[in-house]
């Protein structure tokens, strides 16, 4: 383990991670908010540290081995977690405790959205703008984009992306290099936020709230500018250009890449992923709309088409962002949206969960064993589109799902441990494993309620989703600690 060149990296992504706490600094400064003194110091001590960890180490060239990726990428996310916290503890508004700013940090890197800051509507803009910036820079990954512009760690960056990439099948590129890779991701991505923050605004938002939704959105990260989510804005077109932007995020950028490098939209189509994921969607919200029209809801059966989709795309693209309070909703509507979050979006996108990909590889596997049944000895390869899926890689599903639900199971168990009813700490348990941010029980409106204990677990909870849980289960193998 080349601890040196963990520190080195490390320290590097401290002082790129300052840069970030620039934007707000200047509002806080123009707006002459008295919050610019803690973003001040989070600079100064965040940059320091880095520097610190950097300057000594600087002359270090050991290569990034594979090890030492997996362990820089935990304390990676959970020293900037922990940095990133700051503003949150040294503003005078909102003030936050230690766990508390920790919480809200990481359920912002990692896309979650899980919130203890009720009453987000009257905190200050520099912390509003902070507290989105969070979710736009951990949608793509820090570390991709520290990939993409940092020379020092071309070396080993393919462990990096790697790790990053969320999905079964890590080992694909875009470009021969992986630094031209991470700069393709990051290009789309931002391309996408500005496309939708322009949009935003052209459909009558403030310019601040459209930043603000915009980076939430393509990130799926499902913070909202406004206590009420998306019913603030009382627009059936805004409602509309989300769900558009949360079905982009959600899906595999690599699309994104083909169409725009072959000016064609033919590989959207033609992704077997892609359209299961439409078809998902759909299924999920006419299934929502049936239901909703026949408990009459809502007199007016255009609210209740316009919820259900707009709802049920939310959380089926892992997103967050409510128009309705579904937990209230009548029939199993609750457990189907937390279902619809667990599977999450498509794989090398911003979204959470099991993924689309996945759910795909079981059904395949599942038929073909239903057709050994009947031909034992026929030959039946696995195939996904006109791709022919490797042992490997369905051994590498079946793992994942086994493991994924094996700690759902735990951590249900654990939080019930700690106090939570069996209702919470379900809904507790998916939107912090699969990072939809939106629960059930205790936790529908926020996480604010929740004894410290309970926080940290979920903490590490929301790491583990983000990180596709071998990365984290890794540091606990004796294995991986031997010489």
């Amino acid at each position: 383990m080349h601890y040196g060149t963990v520190t080195r990296i490390l320290g590097i992504f401290l002082m790129l991670f300052s840069i970030t706490l620039v934007p707000p600094l200047c509002l806080a400064w123009f707006s002459q908010d008295s919050g610019w003194i803690a973003f001040s110091w989070s600079l100064l001590i965040t940059a320091l540290t880095g520097f610190s960890l950097w300057f000594p180490l600087r002359k270090q060239k050991e290569p990034l081995r594979t090890r030492d990726a997996f362990l820089l990428i935990v304390l990676f996310w959970f020293t900037l977690s922990i940095f990133g916290a700051l503003p949150f503890i040294l503003s005078p508004v909102p003030n936050l405790s230690f766990t508390n700013a920790v919480f809200e940090t990481m359920s912002g890197l990692t896309t979650t959205g899980a919130t203890i800051l009720p009453g987000f509507d009257y905190l200050p803009h520099p912390i509003k703008l902070f507290h989105q910036q969070l979710q736009f820079f951990g949608g793509m990954g820090i570390l991709i984009l520290a990939i993409a512009i940092l020379p020092t760690l071309r070396v080993g960056g393919l462990q990096l992306y790697q790790s990053e990439i969320p999905g079964p099948a890590k080992d694909t590129q875009l470009t021969p290099r992986i630094t031209q890779t991470a700069k393709a991701l990051w290009y789309i991505y931002v391309g996408l936020t500005l496309l939708c923050i322009l949009t935003y605004w052209a459909c009558g938002m403030k310019f601040f709230d459209a930043l603000g939704e915009a980076f939430s959105t393509v990130s799926t990260g499902g913070f909202s500018m406004h206590d009420d989510s998306f019913a603030h804005y009382h627009s059936s077109l805004i409602n509309t250009v989300a769900c558009v932007f949360m079905i982009l995020g959600s899906t595999n950028f690599s699309l994104h890449f083909l169409a725009v490098r072959q000016r064609s939209l033919k590989n959207y189509w033609r992704d077997s992923e892609f359209r299961a994921f439409l078809f998902f969607l759909l299924v999920s919200s006419l299934i929502t709309t049936v239901v909703l029209l026949s408990y009459q809801i809502y007199e007016d059966p255009k609210i209740a088409i316009y919820r259900a989709f707009f709802n049920a795309i939310s959380i089926g693209t892992n997103t967050g962002f409510l128009t309705a309070p579904f937990q209230s909703w009548p029939s199993f509507l609750p457990i189907l949206f937390m279902l619809t979050g667990m599977v999450g979006g498509c794989a090398g996108s911003t979204s959470g969960g099991i993924k689309i990909i996945r759910v795909l590889v079981l059904y395949r596997q599942g038929l073909r064993e239903v057709k050994r049944l009947i031909h034992p000895t026929a030959i039946l390869p696995l195939k996904l589109g006109d791709r022919v899926l490797s042992d490997a890689l369905t051994q590498a599903v079946w793992g994942y799902v086994a493991v994924f639900f094996t700690l759902f199971i735990m951590l249900i168990v654990v939080l019930m441990g700690v106090g939570l009813d069996f209702d919470s700490a379900v809904g507790a348990i998916v939107a912090c494993l699969a990072n939809l941010g939106v629960g059930i029980g205790d936790v529908a409106d926020n996480f604010v309620s929740l004894n410290s204990p309970t926080k940290w677990i979920l903490i590490v909870t929301m790491l583990g989703g983000r990180l596709e849980i071998f990365t984290l289960l890794l540091l606990f193998t004796p294995s991986f600690w031997r010489k």
